[in-house]
Protein backbone atom coordinates (compact mmCIF):
# COMPACT_ATOMS: atom_id res chain seq x y z
CA UNK A 1 0.00 0.00 0.00
CA UNK A 2 1.40 3.38 -0.92
CA UNK A 3 0.91 6.42 1.30
CA UNK A 4 -1.18 4.45 3.76
CA UNK A 5 -2.88 7.05 6.01
CA UNK A 6 -3.85 6.45 9.59
CA UNK A 7 -7.41 5.38 10.05
CA UNK A 8 -8.14 8.15 12.48
CA UNK A 9 -10.35 10.64 10.63
CA UNK A 10 -10.99 14.21 11.57
CA UNK A 11 -14.30 15.92 11.14
CA UNK A 12 -14.44 19.42 9.76
CA UNK A 13 -18.02 20.31 10.58
CA UNK A 14 -19.73 21.17 7.29
CA UNK A 15 -23.52 20.96 7.05
CA UNK A 16 -24.85 20.70 3.52
CA UNK A 17 -28.64 20.53 3.82
CA UNK A 18 -31.12 23.20 4.89
CA UNK A 19 -32.48 21.29 7.82
CA UNK A 20 -34.15 22.68 10.92
CA UNK A 21 -34.20 20.98 14.30
CA UNK A 22 -37.74 22.18 14.90
CA UNK A 23 -39.03 19.84 12.19
CA UNK A 24 -41.73 17.40 13.25
CA UNK A 25 -40.26 14.43 11.42
CA UNK A 26 -36.70 13.11 11.10
CA UNK A 27 -34.51 15.18 8.78
CA UNK A 28 -31.14 14.43 7.27
CA UNK A 29 -27.79 16.11 7.45
CA UNK A 30 -24.14 15.21 7.06
CA UNK A 31 -20.71 16.15 8.35
CA UNK A 32 -17.76 16.14 5.99
CA UNK A 33 -14.82 14.04 7.19
CA UNK A 34 -11.20 14.77 6.33
CA UNK A 35 -8.46 12.13 6.70
CA UNK A 36 -6.20 12.67 9.72
CA UNK A 37 -3.03 13.05 7.65
CA UNK A 38 -4.53 15.24 4.95
CA UNK A 39 -3.06 18.76 4.66
CA UNK A 40 -6.68 19.96 4.94
CA UNK A 41 -6.94 18.58 8.48
CA UNK A 42 -6.78 21.22 11.23
CA UNK A 43 -4.50 18.85 13.13
CA UNK A 44 -2.20 18.00 10.23
CA UNK A 45 1.24 17.11 11.59
CA UNK A 46 3.09 17.29 8.28
CA UNK A 47 4.31 14.50 6.04
CA UNK A 48 4.91 11.30 7.98
CA UNK A 49 6.58 8.17 6.69
CA UNK A 50 4.53 5.03 6.27
CA UNK A 51 6.31 3.45 9.23
CA UNK A 52 5.49 6.47 11.41
CA UNK A 53 1.82 6.30 10.44
CA UNK A 54 1.63 2.59 11.17
CA UNK A 55 3.36 3.03 14.52
CA UNK A 56 0.82 5.70 15.46
CA UNK A 57 -2.05 3.43 14.38
CA UNK A 58 -0.88 0.70 16.74
CA UNK A 59 -0.34 3.16 19.57
CA UNK A 60 -3.82 4.64 19.08
CA UNK A 61 -5.49 1.22 19.12
CA UNK A 62 -3.76 0.24 22.37
CA UNK A 63 -4.75 3.56 23.94
CA UNK A 64 -8.41 3.03 23.00
CA UNK A 65 -8.39 -0.52 24.31
CA UNK A 66 -6.85 0.52 27.63
CA UNK A 67 -9.57 3.11 28.13
CA UNK A 68 -12.33 0.58 27.42
CA UNK A 69 -10.82 -1.95 29.79
CA UNK A 70 -10.51 0.66 32.54
CA UNK A 71 -14.16 1.57 32.22
CA UNK A 72 -15.65 -1.87 31.71
CA UNK A 73 -13.57 -3.51 34.44
CA UNK A 74 -14.66 -1.00 37.08
CA UNK A 75 -18.31 -0.78 36.11
CA UNK A 76 -19.70 -4.30 36.39
CA UNK A 77 -22.09 -3.17 39.10
CA UNK A 78 -21.95 0.58 38.47
CA UNK A 79 -24.90 2.92 38.63
CA UNK A 80 -25.19 6.08 36.54
CA UNK A 81 -23.56 8.32 39.12
CA UNK A 82 -21.07 10.95 37.94
CA UNK A 83 -18.29 9.52 40.06
CA UNK A 84 -18.65 6.16 38.26
CA UNK A 85 -18.49 7.48 34.70
CA UNK A 86 -15.30 6.76 32.75
CA UNK A 87 -15.34 7.56 29.07
CA UNK A 88 -12.71 6.16 26.68
CA UNK A 89 -10.73 8.99 25.22
CA UNK A 90 -7.50 8.97 23.29
CA UNK A 91 -4.62 10.96 24.68
CA UNK A 92 -1.67 12.86 23.21
CA UNK A 93 -2.59 13.95 19.65
CA UNK A 94 -4.83 10.90 19.18
CA UNK A 95 -8.24 12.31 18.36
CA UNK A 96 -11.25 10.75 16.79
CA UNK A 97 -13.24 13.43 14.97
CA UNK A 98 -13.11 17.17 15.56
CA UNK A 99 -15.65 19.79 14.52
CA UNK A 100 -16.14 23.53 14.85
CA UNK A 101 -19.43 24.62 16.41
CA UNK A 102 -20.82 27.87 17.73
CA UNK A 103 -22.14 28.04 21.29
CA UNK A 104 -24.34 30.83 22.66
CA UNK A 105 -25.81 34.08 21.32
CA UNK A 106 -23.80 35.58 19.70
CA UNK A 107 -22.07 32.26 18.99
CA UNK A 108 -18.56 31.59 20.28
CA UNK A 109 -16.82 29.25 17.84
CA UNK A 110 -15.01 26.32 19.48
CA UNK A 111 -13.49 23.04 18.35
CA UNK A 112 -14.97 19.94 19.97
CA UNK A 113 -13.81 16.34 19.73
CA UNK A 114 -16.61 14.09 18.41
CA UNK A 115 -16.71 10.92 20.52
CA UNK A 116 -19.06 7.97 19.97
CA UNK A 117 -17.94 6.64 23.36
CA UNK A 118 -18.89 9.80 25.27
CA UNK A 119 -22.18 11.38 26.27
CA UNK A 120 -21.66 14.78 27.81
CA UNK A 121 -21.11 17.75 25.50
CA UNK A 122 -18.69 20.15 27.19
CA UNK A 123 -16.37 23.06 26.53
CA UNK A 124 -13.95 25.05 28.65
CA UNK A 125 -15.61 28.07 30.24
CA UNK A 126 -14.80 31.29 32.03
CA UNK A 127 -14.19 31.92 34.86
CA UNK A 128 -11.69 29.07 34.84
CA UNK A 129 -10.23 27.38 37.92
CA UNK A 130 -7.91 25.11 35.95
CA UNK A 131 -7.93 24.93 32.14
CA UNK A 132 -5.60 23.47 29.56
CA UNK A 133 -4.06 25.64 26.87
CA UNK A 134 -6.42 26.89 24.18
CA UNK A 135 -5.43 29.08 21.21
CA UNK A 136 -8.69 31.07 21.27
CA UNK A 137 -10.89 32.60 23.94
CA UNK A 138 -12.82 30.33 26.31
CA UNK A 139 -16.60 30.38 26.24
CA UNK A 140 -18.01 33.13 28.48
CA UNK A 141 -21.54 32.29 29.60
CA UNK A 142 -22.18 35.87 30.72
CA UNK A 143 -21.67 37.07 27.15
CA UNK A 144 -24.46 34.79 25.82
CA UNK A 145 -28.03 36.07 25.97
CA UNK A 146 -29.45 32.53 25.64
CA UNK A 147 -27.35 30.84 28.34
CA UNK A 148 -29.09 29.12 31.29
CA UNK A 149 -27.95 26.83 34.06
CA UNK A 150 -29.66 23.44 34.12
CA UNK A 151 -32.05 23.46 37.11
CA UNK A 152 -31.50 20.99 39.92
CA UNK A 153 -34.98 19.52 39.42
CA UNK A 154 -34.13 18.37 35.90
CA UNK A 155 -34.21 14.58 35.52
CA UNK A 156 -30.51 14.53 34.62
CA UNK A 157 -29.73 16.19 37.95
CA UNK A 158 -32.11 14.38 40.29
CA UNK A 159 -33.41 10.86 40.76
CA UNK A 160 -31.80 7.41 40.76
CA UNK A 161 -30.48 7.62 37.17
CA UNK A 162 -29.20 11.18 37.20
CA UNK A 163 -26.02 11.98 35.30
CA UNK A 164 -25.27 15.09 37.34
CA UNK A 165 -25.86 16.11 40.95
CA UNK A 166 -27.08 19.17 42.76
CA UNK A 167 -24.51 20.89 44.99
CA UNK A 168 -25.27 24.22 46.71
CA UNK A 169 -28.20 24.83 44.38
CA UNK A 170 -26.21 24.18 41.19
CA UNK A 171 -26.38 21.16 38.88
CA UNK A 172 -22.74 20.05 38.57
CA UNK A 173 -20.71 17.17 37.18
CA UNK A 174 -17.34 15.56 37.83
CA UNK A 175 -16.46 13.17 34.99
CA UNK A 176 -13.32 11.08 34.52
CA UNK A 177 -11.99 10.27 31.03
CA UNK A 178 -9.25 7.70 31.46
CA UNK A 179 -6.50 9.92 32.88
CA UNK A 180 -8.43 13.16 32.30
CA UNK A 181 -10.99 14.83 34.52
CA UNK A 182 -13.50 17.63 33.86
CA UNK A 183 -15.72 19.49 36.34
CA UNK A 184 -18.27 22.20 35.79
CA UNK A 185 -21.87 23.35 35.69
CA UNK A 186 -24.53 21.60 33.60
CA UNK A 187 -25.97 24.25 31.30
CA UNK A 188 -28.30 25.04 28.40
CA UNK A 189 -27.59 27.16 25.32
CA UNK A 190 -27.91 27.36 21.56
CA UNK A 191 -25.53 25.48 19.28
CA UNK A 192 -24.82 26.77 15.77
CA UNK A 193 -23.61 24.61 12.89
CA UNK A 194 -22.35 26.76 10.04
CA UNK A 195 -22.64 25.81 6.40
CA UNK A 196 -20.70 27.22 3.47
CA UNK A 197 -23.66 26.61 1.13
CA UNK A 198 -26.73 27.38 3.25
CA UNK A 199 -27.87 29.40 6.25
CA UNK A 200 -26.52 28.10 9.58
CA UNK A 201 -28.57 25.55 11.51
CA UNK A 202 -29.35 26.40 15.11
CA UNK A 203 -30.22 23.96 17.91
CA UNK A 204 -31.73 25.63 20.94
CA UNK A 205 -31.54 24.62 24.61
CA UNK A 206 -28.90 21.96 24.14
CA UNK A 207 -27.64 20.55 27.45
CA UNK A 208 -23.88 20.87 27.75
CA UNK A 209 -21.18 21.19 30.36
CA UNK A 210 -19.58 24.55 31.12
CA UNK A 211 -16.28 23.14 32.38
CA UNK A 212 -14.04 25.30 34.54
CA UNK A 213 -11.74 22.64 36.04
CA UNK A 214 -10.05 20.36 33.49
CA UNK A 215 -6.96 18.27 34.15
CA UNK A 216 -4.68 15.83 32.31
CA UNK A 217 -6.17 16.18 28.83
CA UNK A 218 -2.98 15.70 26.85
CA UNK A 219 -4.93 15.79 23.58
CA UNK A 220 -5.27 19.55 24.10
CA UNK A 221 -1.57 20.36 23.99
CA UNK A 222 -1.88 21.71 20.44
CA UNK A 223 -4.38 24.30 21.70
CA UNK A 224 -7.15 23.49 19.19
CA UNK A 225 -9.67 21.36 21.08
CA UNK A 226 -11.85 23.00 23.72
CA UNK A 227 -13.93 20.01 24.79
CA UNK A 228 -15.98 17.02 23.66
CA UNK A 229 -19.25 16.39 21.81
CA UNK A 230 -20.67 12.97 22.71
CA UNK A 231 -22.64 10.65 20.41
CA UNK A 232 -23.09 7.62 22.70
CA UNK A 233 -26.20 5.99 24.15
CA UNK A 234 -26.09 8.37 27.12
CA UNK A 235 -29.16 10.63 27.57
CA UNK A 236 -27.00 13.78 27.56
CA UNK A 237 -25.37 13.03 24.18
CA UNK A 238 -26.19 15.12 21.12
CA UNK A 239 -27.67 12.06 19.42
CA UNK A 240 -30.24 11.59 22.19
CA UNK A 241 -30.98 15.28 22.63
CA UNK A 242 -32.02 15.63 18.98
CA UNK A 243 -33.47 12.12 18.65
CA UNK A 244 -36.84 13.40 17.38
CA UNK A 245 -35.15 15.07 14.43
CA UNK A 246 -32.61 12.39 13.47
CA UNK A 247 -34.37 9.29 14.83
CA UNK A 248 -31.14 8.43 16.68
CA UNK A 249 -29.46 7.10 13.54
CA UNK A 250 -26.08 7.96 12.08
CA UNK A 251 -23.80 6.32 9.55
CA UNK A 252 -20.49 6.41 7.72
CA UNK A 253 -18.83 4.55 4.87
CA UNK A 254 -15.04 4.37 5.05
CA UNK A 255 -13.39 4.29 1.64
CA UNK A 256 -10.31 2.10 1.17
CA UNK A 257 -7.65 3.96 3.03
CA UNK A 258 -5.26 4.05 0.09
CA UNK A 259 -7.88 6.06 -1.78
CA UNK A 260 -9.71 7.96 0.94
CA UNK A 261 -7.09 10.67 1.50
CA UNK A 262 -8.14 12.61 -1.58
CA UNK A 263 -11.89 12.12 -1.21
CA UNK A 264 -14.31 13.54 1.34
CA UNK A 265 -16.08 11.16 3.68
CA UNK A 266 -19.33 11.85 5.48
CA UNK A 267 -20.90 11.19 8.83
CA UNK A 268 -24.58 11.00 7.89
CA UNK A 269 -27.68 11.35 10.05
CA UNK A 270 -31.30 10.19 9.61
CA UNK A 271 -32.77 10.67 6.14
CA UNK A 272 -29.34 11.45 4.68
CA UNK A 273 -28.31 7.81 5.17
CA UNK A 274 -28.57 6.12 1.74
CA UNK A 275 -30.93 3.24 1.19
CA UNK A 276 -29.21 -0.11 0.49
CA UNK A 277 -29.57 -1.73 -2.90
CA UNK A 278 -29.32 -5.22 -1.39
CA UNK A 279 -29.76 -7.01 1.91
CA UNK A 280 -28.96 -5.07 5.05
CA UNK A 281 -27.43 -7.03 7.94
CA UNK A 282 -28.54 -6.34 11.52
CA UNK A 283 -27.07 -7.31 14.88
CA UNK A 284 -28.26 -6.00 18.26
CA UNK A 285 -26.11 -3.92 20.56
CA UNK A 286 -25.30 -5.54 23.89
CA UNK A 287 -27.44 -4.13 26.68
CA UNK A 288 -26.61 -3.32 30.26
CA UNK A 289 -27.24 -0.56 32.82
CA UNK A 290 -23.69 0.78 32.61
CA UNK A 291 -23.07 0.15 28.89
CA UNK A 292 -22.90 3.41 26.98
CA UNK A 293 -20.61 2.14 24.22
CA UNK A 294 -21.46 0.32 21.03
CA UNK A 295 -20.87 -3.23 22.17
CA UNK A 296 -21.84 -6.26 20.09
CA UNK A 297 -22.62 -9.91 20.77
CA UNK A 298 -19.82 -11.82 19.02
CA UNK A 299 -20.57 -15.54 18.88
CA UNK A 300 -17.67 -16.87 16.79
CA UNK A 301 -14.99 -16.01 14.22
CA UNK A 302 -14.40 -17.64 10.83
CA UNK A 303 -11.31 -17.71 8.63
CA UNK A 304 -12.14 -18.32 4.94
CA UNK A 305 -15.68 -19.28 5.99
CA UNK A 306 -14.35 -21.98 8.35
CA UNK A 307 -15.83 -21.49 11.79
CA UNK A 308 -13.26 -21.65 14.58
CA UNK A 309 -15.97 -22.96 16.93
CA UNK A 310 -15.20 -20.90 19.99
CA UNK A 311 -17.18 -22.09 23.03
CA UNK A 312 -20.40 -20.18 23.80
CA UNK A 313 -19.70 -17.09 25.88
CA UNK A 314 -16.06 -16.76 24.76
CA UNK A 315 -16.45 -13.08 23.85
CA UNK A 316 -19.23 -12.16 26.26
CA UNK A 317 -18.57 -10.00 29.28
CA UNK A 318 -19.19 -12.27 32.27
CA UNK A 319 -19.19 -11.03 35.83
CA UNK A 320 -15.98 -12.17 37.42
CA UNK A 321 -14.50 -13.13 34.05
CA UNK A 322 -11.46 -11.68 32.33
CA UNK A 323 -12.96 -10.48 29.05
CA UNK A 324 -14.85 -7.21 28.72
CA UNK A 325 -16.76 -7.97 25.55
CA UNK A 326 -16.61 -6.75 21.94
CA UNK A 327 -16.73 -3.09 20.87
CA UNK A 328 -17.08 -1.50 17.43
CA UNK A 329 -15.04 1.70 17.27
CA UNK A 330 -14.05 3.59 14.11
CA UNK A 331 -11.67 5.62 16.29
CA UNK A 332 -9.51 2.53 16.88
CA UNK A 333 -7.39 2.04 13.74
CA UNK A 334 -6.83 -1.72 14.09
CA UNK A 335 -9.02 -4.58 15.16
CA UNK A 336 -8.05 -6.32 18.37
CA UNK A 337 -8.83 -9.86 19.55
CA UNK A 338 -8.69 -10.45 23.29
CA UNK A 339 -6.10 -12.86 24.68
CA UNK A 340 -8.05 -13.21 27.91
CA UNK A 341 -11.40 -14.38 26.62
CA UNK A 342 -13.40 -16.78 28.74
CA UNK A 343 -11.55 -20.12 28.79
CA UNK A 344 -9.33 -19.61 25.72
CA UNK A 345 -6.77 -17.28 24.14
CA UNK A 346 -8.95 -16.21 21.22
CA UNK A 347 -6.24 -14.02 19.67
CA UNK A 348 -3.82 -16.93 19.43
CA UNK A 349 -6.45 -19.23 17.93
CA UNK A 350 -7.27 -16.67 15.23
CA UNK A 351 -3.63 -15.97 14.41
CA UNK A 352 -2.74 -19.68 14.29
CA UNK A 353 -5.43 -20.22 11.65
CA UNK A 354 -4.30 -17.24 9.58
CA UNK A 355 -0.71 -18.48 9.80
CA UNK A 356 -1.75 -21.93 8.61
CA UNK A 357 -3.40 -20.32 5.60
CA UNK A 358 -0.31 -18.37 4.56
CA UNK A 359 2.08 -21.22 5.34
CA UNK A 360 0.08 -23.46 3.01
CA UNK A 361 1.15 -21.21 0.10
CA UNK A 362 4.81 -21.46 1.04
CA UNK A 363 5.17 -17.82 2.02
CA UNK A 364 8.27 -16.97 4.02
CA UNK A 365 7.78 -15.71 7.57
CA UNK A 366 9.81 -12.75 8.72
CA UNK A 367 10.25 -10.82 11.93
CA UNK A 368 7.90 -7.87 12.47
CA UNK A 369 9.29 -4.31 12.54
CA UNK A 370 11.67 -3.87 15.46
CA UNK A 371 10.71 -0.32 16.46
CA UNK A 372 7.76 0.29 18.79
CA UNK A 373 4.77 -1.97 19.40
CA UNK A 374 4.21 -4.09 16.34
CA UNK A 375 2.14 -6.67 14.54
CA UNK A 376 2.97 -10.27 15.34
CA UNK A 377 2.54 -12.12 12.02
CA UNK A 378 4.48 -10.90 8.97
CA UNK A 379 5.51 -12.41 5.63
CA UNK A 380 7.78 -11.43 2.76
CA UNK A 381 5.87 -10.40 -0.35
CA UNK A 382 5.57 -12.98 -3.10
CA UNK A 383 5.13 -11.64 -6.62
CA UNK A 384 1.57 -12.04 -7.84
CA UNK A 385 0.28 -13.42 -4.53
CA UNK A 386 -3.23 -12.24 -3.65
CA UNK A 387 -4.72 -15.20 -1.77
CA UNK A 388 -5.31 -13.30 1.45
CA UNK A 389 -7.86 -14.95 3.78
CA UNK A 390 -11.19 -13.44 4.63
CA UNK A 391 -12.23 -13.14 8.25
CA UNK A 392 -15.84 -13.20 9.40
CA UNK A 393 -17.11 -11.89 12.70
CA UNK A 394 -20.09 -14.14 13.41
CA UNK A 395 -22.32 -11.76 15.34
CA UNK A 396 -25.74 -12.51 16.73
CA UNK A 397 -28.10 -12.67 13.71
CA UNK A 398 -25.50 -11.44 11.20
CA UNK A 399 -22.09 -12.26 9.69
CA UNK A 400 -19.64 -9.42 9.11
CA UNK A 401 -17.10 -10.35 6.40
CA UNK A 402 -13.73 -8.59 6.17
CA UNK A 403 -12.28 -8.76 2.66
CA UNK A 404 -8.88 -10.42 2.33
CA UNK A 405 -7.25 -7.24 1.02
CA UNK A 406 -8.16 -5.45 4.27
CA UNK A 407 -6.55 -8.08 6.49
CA UNK A 408 -3.01 -6.75 6.07
CA UNK A 409 -0.76 -3.74 5.78
CA UNK A 410 2.01 -3.81 3.17
CA UNK A 411 5.28 -2.14 4.09
CA UNK A 412 6.40 -0.59 0.83
CA UNK A 413 10.04 -0.07 1.75
CA UNK A 414 10.55 -3.49 3.30
CA UNK A 415 8.75 -5.61 0.74
CA UNK A 416 6.61 -7.43 3.29
CA UNK A 417 3.16 -7.39 4.83
CA UNK A 418 1.76 -7.94 8.32
CA UNK A 419 -1.62 -9.08 9.57
CA UNK A 420 -3.16 -6.03 11.26
CA UNK A 421 -4.93 -7.79 14.15
CA UNK A 422 -3.52 -6.83 17.55
CA UNK A 423 -3.62 -8.84 20.81
CA UNK A 424 -6.05 -7.47 23.37
CA UNK A 425 -5.76 -7.58 27.13
CA UNK A 426 -9.34 -7.46 28.31
CA UNK A 427 -11.36 -6.32 25.29
CA UNK A 428 -11.91 -7.10 21.59
CA UNK A 429 -12.46 -4.30 19.05
CA UNK A 430 -13.71 -4.09 15.48
CA UNK A 431 -11.45 -1.27 14.30
CA UNK A 432 -11.51 1.08 11.34
CA UNK A 433 -9.13 -0.99 9.17
CA UNK A 434 -11.76 -3.75 9.07
CA UNK A 435 -14.57 -1.30 8.34
CA UNK A 436 -13.37 -0.28 4.90
CA UNK A 437 -15.93 -0.52 2.09
CA UNK A 438 -18.74 -1.24 4.55
CA UNK A 439 -21.75 0.99 5.14
CA UNK A 440 -22.02 1.16 8.94
CA UNK A 441 -25.28 2.39 10.48
CA UNK A 442 -25.74 2.95 14.20
CA UNK A 443 -29.50 2.67 14.74
CA UNK A 444 -29.95 3.60 18.39
CA UNK A 445 -33.72 3.71 17.98
CA UNK A 446 -33.83 -0.01 17.12
CA UNK A 447 -30.75 -0.65 19.30
CA UNK A 448 -28.83 -2.38 16.56
CA UNK A 449 -25.84 -2.07 14.24
CA UNK A 450 -26.71 -2.32 10.56
CA UNK A 451 -24.20 -2.89 7.80
CA UNK A 452 -23.78 -3.92 4.17
CA UNK A 453 -20.92 -3.86 1.63
CA UNK A 454 -20.61 -0.65 -0.36
CA UNK A 455 -18.06 0.98 -2.63
CA UNK A 456 -17.39 3.81 -0.22
CA UNK A 457 -15.37 5.84 -2.73
CA UNK A 458 -18.75 6.69 -4.26
CA UNK A 459 -20.11 8.08 -0.98
CA UNK A 460 -20.34 11.62 -2.33
CA UNK A 461 -22.69 14.59 -2.15
CA UNK A 462 -25.62 13.90 -4.52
Amino acid sequence: MQNFPTTILFLWLVLFSKFHFSASKPSGFRFQLIPRDSPQSPLYLGNLTQAERIERMIKFTHAKATSYVNFLSTNQNATLHPDNIYVPIIRDDVLYYAGQVGIGTPPRMVWLMIDTGGGLIWTQCEPCINCFHQNYALFNSQASSTYEKLPCNHYLCSGPNSRFKCVNGECVYDFKYGGGNTKGVASLDSFVFKDMNAPPSIMTKIIFGCSNDNRNFLFAERGLISGILGLSFSPDSLLNQIFGQVNRRFSYCMAPLTEGLARPLYLRFAEDIPQPTGVINRTPFARGPAIKYYMLNLLDISINSNRLNFPPGTFRKIRGGTTNGFVIDSGAPNSMIDQRTNGVNAYQVVMNNIQQHYDSFGLQRRDPPSTGPSYKLCYNDKQGFNQHPTMTFNFQDADYVVEGRFMNIHFDEGGFFCVTILPGNGVSILGAHHQQNMRIIYDCNLYQLQFYPENCVNDQIP
